[in-house]
């Protein structure tokens, strides 16, 4: 048999009366009669009937199919997709960490406390904060979790007014929606045809019933919002505060830091800028870090540092603070993971992973820009917009684009968003990438926009050779097929 059978589904492999598996007599004689009737079953359940080495072979033959950074280019933007270094698994994996208790006393796992209060050190010296709780578990959560902190500043200081946030047009989706659950009404402030906040409508809209700014710096376009500081200022003299989107803080790294530039609240996503594990590849974590003066604000718990007798205990006993909001200290094996990432580089190559992360995309953009209709010119950072191809008139989309793309084993890049453009295509390639890499996907998208040009039907009807070939994305849209019995 080969690897087409063990493709097949797992239903079609079924043979009546085949079984991989045997189970011990029950030599506790359960009375089924305690169950409730409505749990019972009347018929048994329809599995397939498949003998262990057939069902070995199906799913790891249909996880060949499965696309990850460990498996080809990721060119995902704004999302940072940055090879994740084995080594981390590994510290991640040690005994001394993995098999922790979330209840062991505080003096048995004095290291555990130790590294994680030795990542907050880290992360609040990177963004130039002056305290970062590891407690949130992703990106949207960190934001919620700031926001929440925000709010709870207003309301110490009695400031009940403050129920507005004010996010760019360009922003990520989870800025509007994470103001709108903490409470908050959303404001959207312009871009300017390069990119950037429009200063002018922004001052239009700061009264004293804004609670905060959102932002993203570099932007969603890949830009430097070169006018932060007066952004900033602007936003403290109308007293609300400023909040940091860390989505695309990797361009940032030995560059700048955003308590720097004036923001108040910040989360980073571990899981973007310090290679942790992405998506399905992994939870994320989501720290929040504070400027001086807000760290009482931060949820409990917190692990602190005692000087006094060089140990590490966490502190569920600040009054101001938000309550727990997570299960304990966050997805602590991912903190693991970021915290074996930066200790890995140390302070010299943590630098240059920004202006890394910059070449590559302008060696991309500026390869591509003849190819590619690019509405924002000059220097980006850390990734760039095409607002797909420059020759318009062959028919061919972005999304056509993405699907080629899968033809030569490459991930698309963000499609569509942001939606500055109608036809964005949002490419970064992050630093972890080879010259060689960045060769090979600059000529395949070369050959796609001459084949846009010459052969149109040949992108306008891929994939070619995936497992599943140009699906009809309207009818998959309406009449989804979610199991077999309904093939």
């Amino acid at each position: 048999m080969n690897k087409d059978f063990y493709d097949k589904l797992i239903f079609d492999c079924s043979v009546k009366g085949r079984r991989g598996f045997s189970l011990p007599v029950n030599v506790f004689n359960d009375n089924l009669d305690d169950l409730p009737a409505q749990l019972l079953r009347n018929e048994a359940p329809a599995l397939p009937e498949v003998d262990e080495p057939t069902i070995v072979r199906h799913y790891n033959n249909l996880s060949t199919n499965n696309f990850g950074v460990d498996t080809g280019f990721y060119p995902l933007g704004s999302c940072t997709m940055k090879y994740n270094p084995k080594i981390n698994e590994e510290v991640a994996a040690a005994p001394g960490f993995a098999a922790l208790h979330p209840a062991q006393p505080d003096e048995t796992v004095q290291g555990a406390l130790e590294a994680y209060h030795t990542l907050q050190s880290f992360l609040s010296e990177i963004g130039g904060m002056a305290e970062f709780t590891l407690n949130p578990f992703a990106g949207a959560h960190g934001e919620l979790t700031g926001l929440m902190v925000i709010h709870a500043y207003h309301d110490h200081n009695g400031d009940f007014a403050r129920d507005k946030v004010i996010v760019p047009d360009s922003a990520h989706g989870t800025n509007p929606a994470s103001a709108n659950v903490c409470g908050y009404k959303i404001v959207e402030v312009k871009s300017l045809a390069d990119g950037t906040v429009d200063v002018d409508d922004l001052r239009s809209k700061l009264d004293n019933t804004v609670a905060a700014v959102m932002m993203t710096n570099p932007n969603t376009v890949g830009m430097f919002e070169k006018n932060i500081p007066e952004i900033a200022r602007m936003v403290h003299e109308a007293g609300a505060l400023m909040y940091y989107d860390g989505a695309n803080l990797n361009p940032m790294l030995g560059v700048a830091r955003p308590g720097d530039m004036g923001f108040d609240v910040m989360h980073i996503n571990l899981h973007k800028t310090f290679s942790t594990p992405h998506g399905g590849g992994g939870p994320g974590s989501g720290p929040v870090g504070v400027r001086d003066g807000l760290q009482d604000f931060l949820p409990n718990p917190r692990v602190i540092y005692d000087e006094t007798d060089d140990s590490y205990y966490v502190s569920t006993d600040s009054p101001e603070a938000l309550g727990r909001i997570s299960s304990w200290l966050g997805n602590f094996t991912v903190e693991l993971k970021a915290l074996a990432y930066i200790l890995s580089l140390g302070a010299d190559a943590l630098a240059q992973v920004g202006p890394h992360a910059v070449l590559n995309a302008n060696y991309i953009k500026d390869s591509l820009k003849g190819d590619y209709l690019l509405p924002i010119d000059g220097a980006c950072k850390h990734e760039f917009v095409f607002d797909g191809l420059a020759d318009k008139s062959t028919g061919v989309t972005t999304l056509n684009i993405a699907k080629r793309l899968l033809d030569f084993g490459f991930h698309a890049p963000t499609i569509y968003f942001p939606l500055l453009f109608h036809e964005s295509l949002m490419i970064e390639p992050t630093e972890t990438e080879s010259r060689e890499t960045l060769d090979r996907f600059i000529e395949v998208m070369k050959q796609i926009a001459r084949e846009a040009r010459e052969t149109p039907k040949v992108v306008l009807n891929a994939p070619h050779n995936t497992p599943v070939v140009h699906p009809d994305d309207t009818e998959a849209a309406l009449h989804p097929v979610v199991k077999y019995s309904e093939l």
